[in-house]
Order: structure tokens, then C-alpha cells, then sequence
């Protein structure tokens, strides 16, 4: 049997509700072989489900937070020893920021570079970038600084970290690394307009209005210098605008690949592969609804589940519209007959009895 869920956001991170999920299905049935795979989305908590799901191992490197400050950062070596896994919320993150500190007009991605760069050292072929969760609107600038890259204005002259510096660019000084990089992104904005990074995200990275404008005249300047310098339109590749127009940066200056993260996240565990054979998939997450099933992982488990003829349940924090479009053989709820903030403040146990009651429904199987 195989333990796939996700996090239930703001409340347990993926590894742990894959272990209460797991620890429900032993009381249920003790004699069942259970494999515990964790996944994310590309966002916070990626490394660590990915590392626990393939056991592979957790490295550290010191890097750049948004705003210039040395921290600690993990990254991760898959199971299969060459590819690595970055999250650009454990260097870039708005998690690493105070309310008060947030400011898109100067917060930076260069400590991304620098886990991309720590792991590309590592002598990696192929690196996972996840970038959920940015407290940037830089365009990918400052992870270009950590390879070397110089940004310059009209004068020749040095320009500071951040967004709202890019209006003055003026040049690029090249220099490059080019790992393999692929890139978890299911946002699909432009890097520009009312759709586009500052516009969309911007606000809840602390920007006004009138820092919008500024954002977006900026990146738009940034766009014309390293479109010409790379020969090549960025601003409307679809996820151009994802982390702050990082997607932007990611294609641009390291020719990465955008791709659905559930699709890159299941090929990076070998979900296709492990789930042959299982006699049982169980999923979940904090809220299954009709976008479940939508390009998002708990959608993507089920499909591949059900291509290799295994049947697939679920545990969830909650139910929304369209659940059912899923089609689950079965599910339980976890907040059943529970206030939701004291789900949300002690979830595990409410998943292994949701997971327990959802398996002695189902006649044992060894296997």
C-alpha cells in the first residue's frame, strides 16, 4: 500500500501527515506492508517530502535571505544520488520576513541562486527548483548575481538588490552556470500587466498600489535588457510571472524548464513506477474540491493510481464543490464533528482515526 498525500496547509507538512495516515492504517491493519510517500507542490516543505519520499538526504548551505541577512538553508539529494531538490521558500521566502519587513521593492532572490548553485557544486545532473511561496518581485535578478551575473544602469554603475532598482538597468554583464534545471511551476501568469507578477502577487508581499506600478514598470524594463541580451521573448512564457517573475529569470538566464509541478514531482519520485503492484493508493489533503483534480497533485495521484488498475482513497481536512469529480473509492474527513481552528491546531490525530475508520470499512489484505 502506498501513503501519498500532501500537506494540509497551515496546518502539518506533508512527511507528518504521511506518518499519521500511515499510523492509522496499522491499527486498522496490522499486517499491512505500508510505503510512505509524502509529495509537495513546490512550495514550502518540498525538500523535505521529496528527500523522505525517494530517501535520499538533507544538505545545508549558507545563503542570502530576501533582504541581504545570512541564514541556513536546506536543499536535498533524491534517492537516485543526482538529482537535487531546491525550494525557493527556504532562501526567498515570505516566511523569512517579519509583516513589517515586507517590500518587493528591494527583497531579493539571490539566496535561490545560491541553493542552485550549492547544489549544482554538488555535482547534481538535474535540479528540482520549487518556487512556491516568494517574498520577491526581483524577475529572478539576484539568483543571476549568485552565478555572477552583474546588473548595471546607464552609467556603467552598480544597481542595488531588489525590483524596483531593474527601472535603471541598463546592461547585463554575463556569466553563467547551466545546470539541468526543471522548475515546479502550475501558475500560469505572464511576467507583465494586470496578470502579472507584481500586479497579482505583489500586494501580498506588502506592495501598494503605487508600488504595483512601479513593480511592473520595472520588470518591464528588465524584460526589453534580457530579452535582447538572450535573444529570445521572455515576458509571456506561461509561469513567467510565478515567485516575482523568477520564472522569468529561471528560463532566461538558465534555460529552464517550466512544468506542471504534481506531473515533475511524480516523475521525480517515480510514482508511475512504485504504485505497480500496490494493492492500495491512499491520498490527501487539508481541503479536496473540484480544483483537486485540476492539474494539482491529490488529482495527478488518483489518474496514475487508477491507469495502473489500483484503488485509491482519501483523507481530507475538508470537503469542497466537486470533490466527487475525483471519484475516490472512498474518504474520510478528519474535522468530522471537530471545531475547525482545533483541527487546524492538532491535526495528526484527527488524520490517523480519519485513516483508521476509512481502512476497517475495507477488507485486509496483506500486501
Amino acid at each position: 500500500m502506498i501513503v501519498a498525500p500532501q500537506s494540509f496547509k497551515g496546518s502539518a507538512d506533508a512527511v507528518a501527515v504521511a506518518s499519521a495516515i500511515a499510523r492509522g492504517v496499522r491499527r486498522a491493519w496490522p499486517e499491512a506492508h505500508v510505503e510512505e510517500m509524502p509529495l509537495a507542490d513546490g512550495g514550502e516543505g518540498t525538500v523535505r517530502a521529496l528527500v523522505t519520499a525517494t530517501k535520499g538526504g538533507v544538505r545545508r548551505s549558507r545563503v542570502h535571505d530576501p533582504l541581504g541577512r545570512q541564514i541556513d538553508a536546506d536543499w536535498g539529494v533524491l534517492g537516485d544520488g543526482v538529482t537535487a531538490v531546491v525550494e525557493m521558500a527556504a532562501a526567498s521566502g515570505l516566511p523569512l520576513l517579519d509583516p513589517s519587513e515586507r517590500d518587493p521593492r528591494i527583497t531579493s532572490t539571490r539566496g535561490t541562486g545560491e541553493l542552485i548553485l550549492a547544489a549544482a557544486a554538488s555535482g547534481a545532473h538535474r535540479i528540482v527548483v520549487g518556487i512556491g511561496g516568494s517574498a520577491t518581485n526581483d524577475g529572478g535578478a539576484g539568483m543571476a548575481r549568485a552565478f555572477g551575473y552583474r546588473f548595471l544602469d546607464r552609467a556603467g554603475d552598480e544597481l542595488p538588490e531588489g525590483g524596483a532598482a531593474l527601472a535603471r538597468l541598463g546592461q547585463t554583464d554575463p556569466r553563467l552556470v547551466r545546470p539541468s534545471i526543471e522548475v515546479a511551476c502550475d501558475v500560469r501568469n505572464p511576467l507583465l500587466g494586470p496578470e502579472g507578477a507584481s500586479a497579482v502577487y505583489g500586494p501580498q508581499k506588502g506592495a501598494t498600489p503605487e508600488v504595483v506600478r512601479e513593480l511592473d514598470a520595472a520588470l518591464a524594463r528588465y524584460a526589453d535588457v534580457v530579452e535582447a541580451f538572450v535573444g529570445r521573448p521572455i515576458r509571456d512564457v506561461p509561469g513567467a510571472g510565478a515567485a516575482g517573475g523568477l520564472g522569468a529569470g529561471l528560463v532566461a538566464f538558465l534555460d529552464a524548464r517550466l512544468v506542471s509541478g504534481a506531473e515533475l514531482v511524480l516523475r521525480s519520485v517515480g510514482f508511475a513506477e512504485r504504485v505497480v503492484g500496490a494493492d492500495l493508493v491512499v491520498t490527501g489533503e487539508g481541503r479536496i474540491d473540484g480544483q483537486s483534480g485540476y492539474g494539482k497533485l491529490t488529482g495527478a495521484v488518483t489518474a496514475a493510481a487508477r491507469r495502473a488498475g489500483v484503488p485509491v482513497m482519501a483523507v481530507a481536512g475538508g470537503l469542497g464543490a466537486g470533490h466527487d469529480t475525483l471519484a475516490f473509492d472512498a474518504i474520510a474527513i478528519a474535522s468530522e464533528g471537530v471545531p475547525i481552528a482545533q483541527a487546524m491546531r492538532e491535526p495528526l490525530p484527527l488524520i490517523e482515526r480519519a485513516a483508521e475508520r476509512l481502512l476497517r470499512a475495507r477488507p485486509s489484505r496483506s500486501h
